[in-house]
């Protein structure tokens, strides 16, 4: 829901209302019905609107409420914002909108700082106090909504996309060093506060930060899950608490004034959403799915079990084939939607499958999150007893070692190996004790958010359509946390929310080979794909660049069917984003 911007001065000069303006233009799909601005002193804040509840002008942004002197623009939903209006009506506030905009401004007014750890929902939001001149940022628990912000010393702008920022950027855009490395090792996951672009940082999930008029600031986390399935029910109990938590997530997250409906891919997480809606009522269901051409034996949908759960549910379903000819001409499309580059290969999917949502409805619940929240991943078995679980997990999730990033990068770029490192000291002072539960706890705080998460963030948002993911309630995230591994991670993957599952769902769904989102012709490149990756890695702006070095390219080049990653991704593909990310928004 909506795209935020802004500009603060430190040098006593007025801040550009002109590149304001700009960036507001760079992230027009996002907020599609509306534009705001709004200046006060040393500080412009920009606000595109997508409206979802309240859609009377009322609702606008960037909203002002002069009697509190505080002006915020904010982009996400507050699920529990009926709630909270009347708790703050009891300490005397009063409204003049239905929107959860206002509540976030009065729950900021009664609580400070604070104000966060009452919202349930997503959000990233930044508030002015008119009469000290202090800005006051925060972004949401699971990082749901994204905030960018880069500094110059003078001058500190923000928006919710790195490219908004790129584009009134005074200065060429330079590589991070340790950016890079996390996008080309961590399977393209560049951890907050890092971007791939030097000087560009995005704040980091559960964080505040407090800007203050000469430029100091103030950076605190607020939430953080802790991993401690020590002391705990019975499995039976555990298994219909899960069950619950999820029931009323999701009925949280049908909060809004138009339609919602439901991405639906047909494996257990996206399935277990609509058969707990359906449960509770909706009637009239719009459900979504997206399917490829198939390439190396590999198919590309998996409509027979989206289309079982639409037929057992009696949703209204609508399904998209994608050829290979057309998934190669929306590419370029879909890259700039992107904050950052990205190498999974179902963006595009998510990127095509919400152009024709959008036709629909405004708002979507989606299942992304079960996998790290309740331990679906092949890399989490060999962890529940390593005694080496930095090594063990990087064996399993890096997309190279750091040998191999010798081999592919140039001697300018290749350094230090940030990445393992930094899953070193994220496992260090991780609140787990269990070598599962640090990875468990590493995936859900940080790759969650800056790859599935990220990802239909901005292949939705792209199309003006807003994603809810119930999996991510943090309440939800809190109470998978403090169960233990063996209930999650074995006998399978998932155990406790498939055994929680078998309540609501059909046997053929939640018993199938686990399934990812099939884009087959990026995974093996040939046709048209292979020629959009040739044309990106060959061409001028590629070779001055210089981030690789000529031999690896060659090699991925001679054999571009064969050189995948642990995650069975397209190495040559991984190189290629990259540079049309780049060529897309950093030239």
């Amino acid at each position: 829901m909506c795209g935020i911007a802004g500009e603060i001065r430190f040098d006593g000069q007025p801040a550009s209302e002109e590149a304001v303006r700009e960036m507001n233009r760079r992230q027009a799909a996002r907020g599609p019905d509306a534009e705001g601005i709004h200046r006060h002193g040393n500080v412009v804040l920009g606000h595109r609107r997508l409206k979802i509840i309240d859609l009377s002008d009322r609702g606008a942004q960037p909203m002002v409420d002069t009697e509190l002197g505080l002006a915020i623009v904010f982009n996400g939903c507050i699920y529990n914002y009926r709630e909270l209006r009347e708790e703050l009506r009891g300490l005397g506030h009063s409204f003049r909108s239905t929107s959860d905009t206002e509540v976030l401004l009065k729950a900021y007014a009664a609580w400070g700082k604070n104000c966060v750890k009452h919202l349930n929902g997503m959000f990233a939001f930044v508030i002015l106090e008119q009469e000290t001149g202090r800005l006051f940022m925060a972004r949401d628990r699971l990082g749901i909504k994204p905030l960018y912000f880069t500094d110059s010393g003078d001058v500190m702008r923000f928006a919710s996309s790195l490219p908004a920022l790129l584009a009134v950027a005074e200065q060429p855009a330079e590589i991070n060093p340790v950016g890079l490395h996390h996008y080309m090792s961590f399977h393209s996951v560049v951890p907050a506060p890092h971007t791939i672009v030097a000087g560009y940082r995005k704040l980091p999930p559960a964080t505040i930060m407090v800007v203050r008029p000469d430029g100091g600031r103030h950076v605190e986390r607020y939430w953080e899950p802790h991993y401690n399935g020590i002391e705990h029910p019975p499995f039976e109990e555990m298994r219909d608490q899960v069950l619950a938590a999820l029931d009323r997530a999701v009925q949280r997250r049908m909060v809004a004034d138009v339609p919602v409906g439901v991405l639906l891919s047909g494996g257990v997480d996206s399935s277990l959403v609509v058969a707990l809606l359906a449960r509770n009522g909706a009637s009239g269901l719009n459900t979504f799915t997206v399917g490829f051409e198939a390439a190396g034996n590999e198919e590309g949908n998996e409509f027979r079990y989206s289309d079982l759960i639409a037929n057992t549910f009696g949703t209204v379903h609508h399904r998209i084939e994608v050829g290979s000819e057309r998934l190669v001409e929306t590419l370029p499309a879909c890259f700039r939607a992107m904050n950052e580059p990205m190498v999974s290969h179902d963006a595009i999917g998510f990127f095509l499958l919400s152009q024709m949502v959008s036709q629909h409805v405004t708002v979507v619940q989606s299942g992304q999150g079960a996998d790290e929240i309740f331990g679906g991943y092949f890399w989490y078995p060999p962890l529940m007893e390593s005694k080496q679980p930095a090594a063990d997990y990087a064996r399993g999730f890096f997309d190279r070692d750091h040998d191999e990033m010798g081999q592919a990068l140039d001697s300018r770029w290749y350094g230090s190996d940030y990445s393992r490192d930094f899953v070193e000291r994220h496992f260090a002072v991780a609140d787990a004790q269990r070598s599962v539960d640090k990875a468990l706890h590493l995936d859900s705080t940080v790759m969650l958010v800056d790859d599935p998460v990220k990802r239909v963030d901005n292949m939705t948002m792209a199309w003006g359509l807003e994603a809810r993911v119930p999996f991510l309630d943090h309440e939800v995230v809190e109470l998978a946390a403090s169960i233990p591994p063996e209930m999650k991670v074995v006998p399978e993957g998932k155990y406790i929310l498939k055994e929680a599952a078998r309540q609501v769902l059909p046997a053929e769904v939640i018993d199938r080979p686990k399934g990812y989102f099939p884009v087959p012709a990026l995974k093996y490149l040939n046709g048209h794909s292979l020629d959009f990756v040739k044309d990106a890695i060959n061409s001028q702006a590629a070779r001055e660049r210089g981030l690789f070095r000529r031999p690896y390219i060659d090699t991925l080049l001679d054999a571009p069917t064969e050189h995948l990653t642990p995650l069975r991704g397209s190495k040559l593909w991984q190189v290629a984003a990259l540079e049309v990310w780049l060529q897309t928004h950093a030239a």
